[in-house]
């Protein structure tokens, strides 16, 4: 579980929601009409922009990716990745199909390895399932980031339309500031999803991504260096470029 995105949600759901419970009665800001707008309108605008295949995927998997904290130490995979090319020098590639790994893509590619592909061949899978894995968080992202675009704009929308229907009933003075406040409440909502849901994770998942491509270009450059029988130092000296960018990419995410 990534506790900044968990301890940010949750810190700004209470305040919101002690601002409105301190601020007067929470009921007046429900409206099930509002709702029905935003979140109706954002639903199709998204459906119109995206397949609804991706849609559903995006919504199945975006929230999890973004609240899960499952990537790996890059220094920890550099040592990992030395030692299974000492082994290999010292035993052959086939030695390292007893070998543990906990990492998936990692595991394909000492796969491949051991079955004796050529070092072009496995760089080249491997290139080729990172890229697809890109692809979909990508997706994603522009998938979230297009509800946080749409839902305010839908929000703006259901104003508007609450507040032509309140002036063009205008003979009834009492009912004005009532009615105002009912048209505002789309603006909040649309608002709300923004920036407290669809844009965080859009803007979580493009981290991830970045962190994700550069942990598997460490690990497609250490087993390429393994295929190749390079010398374990070498590989490690390669791999160590990648650290600093590590850093940088963690400390975003």
């Amino acid at each position: 579980m990534d506790l900044a995105t968990l301890i940010g949600f949750i810190a700004g759901s209470v305040i919101i929601l002690m601002a409105i419970v301190l601020g007067g009665d929470a009921a007046t800001f429900v409206n099930v009409p509002s709702i029905l707008v935003v979140v109706g309108g954002t639903a199709a605008a998204t459906f119109m922009k995206f397949p609804m295949a991706d849609c559903i995927y995006a919504l199945k998997t975006g929230v999890g990716m973004a609240f899960k904290d499952d990537m790996q130490n890059p220094s920890e995979l550099v040592e990992r990745i030395k030692d299974l090319a000492n082994r290999a020098r010292k035993d052959g590639l086939l030695a390292l199909e007893d070998e543990p790994v906990n990492n998936e893509f990692f595991q394909k590619g000492i796969q491949l390895c051991v079955d004796g592909q050529q070092p072009e061949f496995v760089k080249k899978v491997l290139d080729n399932d990172m890229e697809k894995s890109i692809e979909r968080m990508e997706l994603g992202a522009e998938i979230y980031q297009g509800i946080g675009d749409a839902a305010p704009a839908f929000g703006m929308i259901g104003t508007l339309v609450g507040l032509v229907q309140m002036l063009a009933n205008m003979s009834d003075a009492s009912a004005i500031g009532p009615s105002m406040a009912v048209a505002l409440l789309t603006t909040l909502y649309g608002a709300l999803i923004a920036n407290m849901f669809a844009i965080p994770v859009a803007t979580k998942l493009r981290l991830r991504y970045q962190y994700d491509r550069m942990t598997k270009s460490l690990i497609i450059e250490g087993v390429q260096g393994i295929a190749q029988g390079e010398s374990p130092h070498v590989i490690e000296e390669i791999l160590r470029t990648y650290l600093q960018d590590a850093k940088v990419a963690k400390a975003a995410k």
